[in-house]
């Protein structure tokens, strides 16, 4: 019987030790019995604007790998949502390895969070991959993915722009060019014209949880959302630019004032004739419409230069592990090959971040030449500028600022200029 019970004690010590073994070699990510590393990949993409993509990539790249498991988390309200989510995570020591970050928080991220330059990782664990970045990327196309300070903080991943995507049928039925406004002023125009005619809407401008298609609006009529600092958006063109949006839904009822997603069907449904909103929702718009659908290219301003907010997001890497920092930086080599970024670019409407796609065979070569609606987001790339990312610890506050004064201006509870005045006043408290 003592024997029986030394045999037990034995056993269950080996099993403690055994457990304990497992632990530690958990804390790098895989097991020491040479499981996969498993690793977050936290995004913002939606069923609707490349979400089936995000699912389809990591399950190939799952699939195609001994080493890493990839798990995909979506994050509501766009960019800000994911921002607020990681704040908590990573509070609570949980941070993803790698997460899209939208160009308006980049200041912001690198201020509060910590990351590793991939360059900094590759150099250390990936020799081979050396001049990855060099080789595949333009150097204005990196530049968007530095902060402030220099500082490359991640690697440009999606690429976009504002587009109009007009009815073409509506348009021939209200009498108007079916090619669709050129200026600002026309869209306004052809609202009225549409409503009247048809009594369908003329028009909806996105409105998501952030200020980008605004920041368009905006500056393309020659306001600055900043300058050395301060914000200074509610300057004569900018009250103009806001003030002929918000008429548009508040005195002449030919434009709406609802939810991204409500916009977006609404066009999808034939209620509403034109939409400005990205290109990547190109995939979604040119599935779905049951109409004569196109793209054009952003309305301007008469006698202004066109400027239009680079939109997207990078990719950064906040593993803290080294097993997990290697693996991020694999599932992103991948991401970043010429038939993951053509398969991103097909799936979303999003322009290839890296050279080498567009005129692969194995790339974009074909898709660009059957896909018309691709090239306004094209031709426009000439035109782009950073989005804007208010400097400090505000950034979050900040665009919180300018979301609540969108709803009020475009509620009609306050005018343009009353709105951007005080909002402007109120950032720039932020920012002291």
């Amino acid at each position: 019987m003592k024997t029986l019970s030394r045999f037990w004690l034995l056993f269950m010590a080996v099993v403690f030790l055994a457990a304990c073994s497992d632990e530690e070699g958990d804390s790098s990510g895989a097991a020491a019995s040479g499981d996969k590393v498993k690793i977050e990949y936290w995004h913002v993409n939606a069923e609707t604007q490349g979400g089936k993509t995000v699912e389809e990539l990591v399950k190939e790249f799952n699939a195609q790998s001994d080493t890493v498991e990839v798990v995909a988390k979506f994050n509501p309200d766009m960019y800000k949502g994911l921002m607020q989510n990681l704040q908590a995570e990573a509070a609570a020591g949980n941070a993803p390895a790698v997460v899209q970050i939208g160009w308006a928080f980049l200041d912001y991220f690198s201020n509060n969070f910590s990351y590793t330059e991939p360059q900094s990782i590759i150099d250390q664990y990936f020799t081979e991959d050396k001049t990855f970045l060099t080789d595949h990327f333009l150097p204005n196309v990196m530049d968007l993915a530095k902060n402030s300070e220099g500082s490359q903080v991640g690697i440009p991943y999606s690429l976009s722009n504002p587009v109009l995507y007009i009815n073409r049928d509506l348009l021939r039925e209200a009498g108007l060019d079916e090619n669709g406004p050129k200026t600002w002023q026309e869209v306004q125009q052809f609202s009225k014209v549409i409503k009247e005619k048809t009594g369908k809407y003329g028009f909806y401008l996105q409105e998501p949880a952030d200020n980008w298609a605004t920041q368009a609006l905006l500056e393309s009529n020659g306001a600055q959302m900043i300058t050395n600092g301060k914000a200074t958006f509610a300057s004569p063109e900018g009250i103009e630019a806001y003030s002929l949006w918000a008429d548009m839904i508040v005195k002449e009822k030919t434009a709406l004032h609802i939810g991204w997603d409500q916009g977006i069907q609404s066009f999808i449904d034939g209620n509403v004739a034109m939409l400005y909103t990205t290109i990547a929702q190109r995939s979604n718009v040119q599935n779905n419409a049951q109409f004569d659908v196109a793209t054009v290219k952003s309305p301007v301003w008469e006698g202004k230069e066109v400027k239009l907010p680079a939109g997207g997001a990078m990719l950064a890497i906040t593993a803290q592990k080294e097993e997990q920092q290697k693996a991020a930086w694999e599932f992103m080599k991948f991401l970043y090959s010429v038939e993951s970024v053509a398969k991103w670019t097909k799936g979303t409407g999003y322009v290839p971040p890296r050279e080498g796609v567009a005129d692969a065979e194995n790339g974009l070569k074909q898709f660009l030449e059957e896909n018309e609606m691709m090239q306004a987001a094209v031709d426009q790339m000439d035109v782009i500028v950073p989005w804007t990312s208010f400097p400090g610890d505000a950034g979050l506050q900040a665009e919180q600022l300018l979301l609540d004064m969108r709803d009020q201006i475009l509620g009609g509870t306050i005018t343009a200029e009353e709105g951007l005045t005080s909002t402007q006043d109120a950032i720039n408290e932020l920012l002291k």
